[in-house]
């Protein structure tokens, strides 16, 4: 009888678990600036089934040679975005930002239009979808490595639309891959972007975050900024700092031991949620 009460105890236990877990939608977001549909996960917290209110919303972007499912697939532990959202009551949405696209606007490629797919036709198609605080108050952007670029760099152009954003071991110079790769190999990639000028050094200078600090301290956007010791972009991480610094840009940087690596940005991110979490609470959310 005790064995039969205690069997049914574990069950019901495991099915309140079950029900108080964040869930996971895959989202098709269509895209008329490049005539094609791609696919995003939204997390949405365990408390958003049972409540009427408005929830705030984490966009989180993956890196290069990466893909949206990066951040539900990759991490050592498979439930740390999950998790997130239930700590902290958020939407957390991770679009599409294709293998090489530094999330910017092509000026030679139609097919890779990510500034104007991410700001005008992922954020349009979550506030129309979910209960979210849909003004800037409530939306903040962060990723990795190519992904921390596109959230510094997309905040950085379209402040309107954030009131935060982060960057784990972002490629804030993307000069920096020429010293990480053979240059053809760099040069192939940046092609689907830059087209035959992708061998110009400028054309990376003239897109890099690390140039925008000017741009970045007009908005006054609260910024965290995560880089690991061992990391191959630490250097242009710590450039990026000190030009914030210069320029008297409020920020958080953090460096601790680390590299380019999964457990690296699994660690990062609780740290960028609690900043985050924080300017919401200061915004009123």
């Amino acid at each position: 009888m005790k064995k039969k009460l205690l069997v049914c105890i574990v069950f019901i236990c495991g099915n309140i678990g079950l029900s108080l877990a964040s869930t996971v939608d895959t989202l098709q977001i269509p895209s008329v600036a490049m005539n094609k549909t791609y696919r995003a996960n939204v997390v949405l917290p365990n408390s958003y089934a049972k409540s009427k209110v408005r929830y705030p919303v984490l966009y989180l972007l993956h890196g290069a040679y990466g893909h949206f499912s990066d951040w539900l697939s990759n991490t050592p532990n498979k439930n740390t975005v999950k998790d997130l959202a239930d700590q902290y009551n958020i939407i957390i949405v991770m679009p599409e930002g294709e293998t090489y696209s530094f999330y910017l606007d092509s000026p030679v490629n139609k097919g890779s239009q990510f500034e104007t797919y991410i700001t005008e036709e992922v954020v349009q198609k979550i506030d129309k979808t979910y209960r979210t605080i849909n003004q800037k108050k409530g939306r903040v952007i962060t990723g990795l490595s190519m992904g921390g670029h596109g959230a510094l760099y997309l905040s950085a152009k379209h402040p309107d639309l954030f009131c935060a954003a982060g960057s784990m071991s972002g490629a804030v110079d993307m000069g920096t891959m020429l010293n990480r790769q053979s240059n053809d190999q760099v040069v192939k990639l940046m092609q689907s972007v830059f087209g035959d000028q992708s061998n110009n050094p400028d054309l990376y200078a003239q897109n890099a975050v690390i140039g925008m600090v000017d741009k970045i301290k007009v908005n006054k956007l609260a910024l965290i900024i995560d880089c690991g010791v061992d990391d191959f972009l630490i250097e242009p991480n710590r450039e990026l700092h000190r030009r914030l610094v210069y320029g008297k840009v409020a920020h958080d940087y953090i460096e601790r031991p680390g590299s380019h690596t999964w457990e690296y940005w699994e660690n990062a991110l609780p740290y960028q949620v609690l900043f985050f979490s924080k300017v919401f609470k200061s915004n009123g959310i």
